[in-house]
């Protein structure tokens, strides 16, 4: 029988007028993995300090099992800024101590990406005071993750994380004995590690069996049989619930919640999106030129980012962009948008970007724009457009968009500068938005959203008409509203990945794998002397293998154009894609050998 280790007893907490938690009863048990979610603001960060006895109660008890080890990772860590990264992370550990134990091993490759911290000045012995916010966050992370505990609390733990580094904390968490209880907004990171849910919701908390498609499913049926009011919410639900069904199978290997009133919930339910009738809106509207790229070079200083690309974004494309921090995803934007503003006058170090006439652009950056503080959020939104065209005949006032990003009528009154972050966030949009562009750049759009405001998001976007490029780690979002992901992976180029995120994190397993075995010196014996001759024959073949890239590369691009162009006549598509298979299949054979050759010369 599992043991328990801590009780949460009739707990309520009032903040001004305003209950946040009201008799509120709860358990964590050894072995139980539990996710909380809720709208922002609606007590779950609250939860879990009561739960770690971080702040008190204003009413009722919680009480913990004797000696019980308890890790937190809040919002705000608690490091000395004068102390060194390994006075924090592995104390006083002589080197070959830590670097002989597994653990410590796997959790510093996992969150720094290898023993000697790459990207930290000096490494271990980096001093923790001048480095960023996202930083000591993943220093704080991985000190809790080092120590033995029972029970784990996580607050936001993937915030600053790229999409490895979450898909690296999901596999290690599942795999930790401790108990785990964790506040996050990442769907994927939710299903991939949780075995429970808990739902904040107006002072009170439901408990839900399964991870978050489970959650989903069982959330829709409560609602159902609640008979609910909030039409409009409970729409949402079901497009999410359709989503998770047909858009996402086997999200879970064994979903625990079926409940056959919830599957009718979704008989009549229409795809998410109708992604041909969308793409001839989008045509009509921007034309055949959208963007394209020839032969573009980026720099950041003298560093390359990117070298020789040629791509197209053409008209209705949804893509979705990842790859490792410092590839060059938001310079790749950013150059795309400086040709867009200065109507191609402006171009990068190399190449040409050419931008089709019709191209209305807006670009959420990952800084939000400063807004004069004493507006009112509607009148914000007003300043951009009183109405807004969404397509498909849907039209809203900016009232009406406010509702569906979660600003009520109350809340459209508050002045912006009282508003939190993520509502910040979701203004930034809004006005974008109201100026009814044809082409979104979206750079980390889901940071500070809760999980209510994400659907809603989504469901805009859903029927919104037009070319979309997003860029974020989170993996549920890219998955949920693009099409096709395209990955830079660290090596100045830009891949289609037709089996998307997954086949991204492979890819980067098998160059981890590559780059590790290279940092190996290999036995003198086991690998004879290459000869000048051998070397000099190397080169050539290396020389030859990239000019072949070169072309293959050009072949991609005029493959995805033509897929673009002939969208919706679906056999010239099928016909397309199984030679864009071939062709990617033909130009891996040739790194492959590419990287054999360059080992010998």
């Amino acid at each position: 029988m599992a043991v328990n280790l801590v009780n949460v007893e009739n707990v309520s907490k009032v903040y001004g007028t305003r209950a946040l938690l009201d008799g509120v009863s709860l358990g964590v048990s050894e072995g139980d993995r539990i996710g909380i979610v809720g709208r922002n603001g609606d007590g779950k960060t609250t939860l879990i300090r009561m739960l770690a006895k971080l702040e008190e109660a204003d009413s009722g008890r919680v009480t913990h099992s004797g000696g019980l080890h308890l890790g937190v990772l809040t919002q705000h860590d608690s490091l000395d800024p004068a102390a060194t990264v390994r006075h924090e992370v592995i104390r006083d550990m002589d080197d070959h101590e830590w670097a002989g134990n597994a653990k410590i091993r796997d959790v510093l490759t996992g969150l720094f990406g290898g023993l000697d911290l790459p990207g930290f000045p000096q490494g271990l012995d980096t001093v923790i005071g001048p480095l960023s916010g996202g930083e000591r966050r993943r220093i704080a992370l991985a000190k809790l993750l080092i120590a033995e505990q029972e029970l784990i609390v996580l607050d936001e733990p993937t915030n600053h994380l790229d999409v490895e580094g979450i898909a690296w904390l999901a596999a290690h968490l599942r795999e930790r004995r401790s108990a785990l209880v964790c506040v996050t907004h990442d769907r994927w990171f939710l299903d991939q590690v949780c075995t429970r849910m808990w739902d904040v919701q107006r002072g009170t908390v439901h408990e839900y069996e399964g991870g978050y498609s489970d959650y989903v499913f069982a959330r829709a049926e409560r609602e159902r049989i609640a008979a609910s009011e909030e039409t409009k919410r409970q729409n949402l639900i079901r497009k999410e619930l359709a989503w998770l069904r047909r858009g996402a199978p086997a999200r879970t290997s064994k979903p625990r919640f079926r409940v056959e009133a919830a599957n009718e919930l979704i008989s009549d339910v229409p795809p998410p999106r109708d992604s041909s009738e969308l793409m001839r809106f989008a045509g009509s509207r921007l034309g055949k030129t959208v963007f394209d790229l020839e032969d573009v070079t980026i720099q950041a200083g003298p560093k390359v980012l990117l070298k020789h690309v040629t791509w197209q974004l053409g008209p209705g494309d949804r893509i979705g962009l990842v790859g490792v921090n410092g590839a060059g995803k938001t310079s790749l934007l950013r150059a795309m948008a400086e040709a867009a503003r200065s109507a191609g006058e402006q171009q990068p170090a190399g190449g040409r970007v050419a931008v089709g006439k019709t191209v209305r652009l807006a670009y959420l950056s990952q800084e939000v724009a400063e807004l004069d503080p004493a507006w009112r959020v509607l009148e914000a939104v007003q300043r951009v457009r009183e109405r807004v065209d969404l397509g498909k005949g849907r039209e809203m006032t900016a009232g009406q968009l406010c509702e569906t990003f979660g600003f009520t009528k109350e809340k459209q009154w508050t002045p912006v500068g009282d508003l939190s972050g993520g509502e910040r966030r979701r203004l930034q949009l809004l006005r974008l938005l109201m100026d009814e562009p044809n082409v979104l750049f979206l750079d980390e759009p889901t940071n500070d959203l809760d999980i209510e405001t994400l659907t809603q998001l989504e469901d805009v976007l859903d029927g919104w008409p037009g070319s979309m490029i997003v860029i974020s780690h989170d993996r549920f979002f890219v998955e949920r509203t693009t099409d096709k992901v395209y990955a830079l992976l660290g090596d100045a180029t830009l891949r289609m990945l037709p089996r998307g995120i997954d086949e991204y994190l492979e890819r980067r397993h098998r160059m981890e794998e590559a780059a590790a075995a290279a940092a190996t010196p290999a036995p003198v014996v086991e690998k004879p002397a290459v000869s000048a001759a051998d070397a000099r024959a190397a080169k050539k073949e290396l020389q030859r293998i990239e000019r072949q890239l070169d072309k293959l590369s050009g072949r991609e691009a005029e493959l995805h154009r033509k897929i673009a162009e002939n969208a919706t006549d679906f056999e010239r598509v099928a016909g397309l894609d199984a030679e864009l298979r071939e062709l990617v299949g033909e130009r891996e054979e040739l790194e492959l050998r590419w990287l054999e050759l360059a080992d010998e010369a």
